[in-house]
């Protein structure tokens, strides 16, 4: 396979007509020169340039050869080019993984400046319920970055980038609504707005009645923490949501638990030397996490 550099050579004496010139415009020497053109007629198995004794004439077959080889010294410069824009956060694409209630409440900040100040970067955008599918994503190589809750076993590192409060949510008439804080035990004996299986909330929700040792009673089940909150204020029961979910605020009134509890918010990121995905961490960090709506 010819080289660039062999390439180089050959486009240097096509427009200098001369050893010598192309040596210099190269900053070789003249018997290099030679060499990386006479390694170029053995690939091709024919000349590219006849010597004569003032010069050299180039061949049909070298004229053509160059032809191409500016063709292909662009795209190597190109190449080149485009690394460098990626690496320095001018360029490329950033395939993002991020649970569907952060999206609004954390994400759009640093997407606007991205979209402002980056625009050479295209971003991707994945909303997910479950923090272990996100995983499974980025271990599939679909995506570059996982921003959420912590997921039930990585190993990956993972940076946290805050903590994120987990409230109830209930209708405004609600025994609830005269109380400043609410207690897991006192979930037990409410009918409670559930998970699907499907969100990685309902495992998480099941653990923290466990660790208090009640019993919670569903009447109902969805995939969406934001549904949930709706469905608690329009009286359907109680429930508990990440305060990110209450973006938009839903009716009924929205109480700490006591103590308060929060969960971890991370970030993944596939591969560590990723310039782009550790530009897009960082910025998310010095943003910080929204204040609790509690």
């Amino acid at each position: 396979m010819a080289t660039l550099r062999a390439l180089e050579c050959l486009v240097a004496l096509v427009d200098t007509g001369s050893v010598t010139k192309a040596a210099a415009q190269l900053h070789m020497s003249q018997p290099a020169l030679s060499h990386q053109i006479a390694a170029l007629e053995r690939e091709l198995d024919t000349p590219v340039v006849e010597r004569l004794s003032r010069g050299v004439r180039v061949t049909a077959a070298g004229r053509a050869a160059a032809g191409e080889a500016r063709v292909a010294l662009h795209a190597a410069a190109q190449t080149v080019q485009i690394g460098r824009d990626v690496g320095a956060g001018r360029a490329g694409r950033l395939r993002i993984a991020c649970a569907e209630t952060m999206t609004a409440w954390l994400l759009v900040p640093v997407l606007r400046r991205w979209r402002t100040h980056r625009p050479g970067v295209h971003l991707d955008l994945k909303e997910f319920t479950s923090s272990d599918r996100m995983v499974a994503e980025l271990v599939a190589g679909a995506v570059d970055l996982v921003v959420g809750p912590r997921p039930t076993s990585v190993s990956a590192h993972v940076d946290v980038l805050g903590q994120e409060e987990m409230v109830v949510v209930a209708a405004d008439h609600h025994p609830f609504a005269d109380r400043s804080s609410v207690t897991v035990p006192q979930l037990a004996a409410e009918p409670f707005v559930h998970y699907d299986p499907g969100n990685g909330l309902a495992m998480w929700v099941d653990r923290l009645a466990a660790a208090h040792q009640v019993a919670l009673t569903p009447v109902l089940r969805t995939r969406s923490p934001r549904t949930a909150a709706q469905l608690a204020g329009a009286g359907m029961g109680v429930t508990v949501v990440p305060a990110s979910a209450l973006l938009a605020r839903p009716t009924g009134v929205v109480r700490p638990l006591e103590p308060r509890v929060h969960r971890d918010v991370i970030a993944i990121v596939a591969a560590p030397g990723d310039g782009l995905a550790r530009r897009f961490v960082a910025d998310l960090r010095r943003g910080g996490l929204p204040p609790s709506t509690a």
